[in-house]
């Protein structure tokens, strides 16, 4: 038995060790699973598949990574999951694999999943991602680098969440969250720019500034999103902040999520319209 690997940890010979792994007692790790230098699987983890997992990342206690994909249309093709480097999983979190031929799900680096979240197929988390406990990846969901998502949060299905953006604990998101946001709810309310994480992260008061006048041109000038970029690509000088914020919101496939005044908006048209119906059908 290679040493750091516990005689009672449950181990394939098809998995392939680094350097300096840790496997403590009762761990199973199975199929074609990587692990890389200085990875750590705490006791009763569980990885399966084709599973890798980067250097010194570590895996707690019931978690479960590599497993078969909750997706019905699965028919059995190889798929696979990509765990970065320096990430850590906490207990009980569930990453199944992906699904679609040679498609696969990607957690990057330096990123922590607390206890009991899910992150389901052919989801592509970025690097320094923070998921809160009981946070959820419904399948498709993309999560960009140095994004933070509260705890009991579900991300719906083809949801993308942007860089830098903090999504609130309770909240239930249905749309793409533009990158440098801050909101929460049920249903969203986006507030504005995280503009707490952007300085926390150095970003210079000429970039703030760049990037509070892209986010009042997207939603407070009446523009259309179309208009709205336009106008931003013409009134704002560009970098590369800017032009993330710009290709964002041009590839939303969802739709953006909108903010507070709007879905209010949006919710009374919506009651009026019901209303209508009602009188109609009397």
């Amino acid at each position: 038995m290679t040493e750091g690997i516990d005689p009672r940890a449950v181990v394939d010979p098809t998995v392939k060790i680094g350097k300096n792994v840790v496997i403590e007692p009762y761990a199973i790790v199975k199929g074609n699973a990587i692990l890389h230098d200085n990875v750590v699987i705490k006791s009763h983890a569980y990885i399966d598949g084709h599973t890798e997992i980067g250097k010194g990342s570590v895996i707690w206690p019931f978690a479960c990574i590599g497993t078969k994909t909750q997706d019905k249309k699965f028919k059995g093709e190889r798929t696979y999951v990509r765990i970065g480097k320096h990430t850590e999983i906490r207990e009980y979190v569930t990453i199944n694999a992906s699904c679609g031929e040679e498609t696969e799900v990607v957690v990057g680096d330096y990123c922590l999943i607390m206890a009991y979240c899910h992150i389901a197929h052919n989801c592509i988390v970025g690097n320094h991602v923070i998921m809160s406990n009981n946070s959820t990846l419904a399948g498709h969901v993309t999560v960009e680098d140095f994004a933070t998502i509260g705890g009991m949060t579900p991300i719906h299905q083809f949801v993308r969440i942007g860089k830098y953006a903090m999504v609130g604990g309770m909240s239930r998101v249905t749309k793409d969250v533009p990158p440098f946001t801050i909101g929460g709810g049920a249903p969203y309310k986006l507030g504005g720019l995280n503009i707490v994480g952007l300085k926390r992260h150095k970003f210079s008061f000429d970039i703030r500034k760049n990037l509070t006048r892209a986010f009042k041109l997207t939603y407070r000038n009446g523009l259309t999103l179309q208009e709205a970029i336009e106008q931003i690509q013409i009134d704002i000088p560009s970098s590369e902040q800017i032009d993330h914020w710009v290709e964002f919101c041009k590839d939303s496939k969802r739709g953006l999520i909108c903010m507070e005044g709007i879905t209010r908006h949006i919710l009374e048209e919506d009651k009026e319209g019901q209303d209508q119906e009602l009188l109609e059908t009397k």
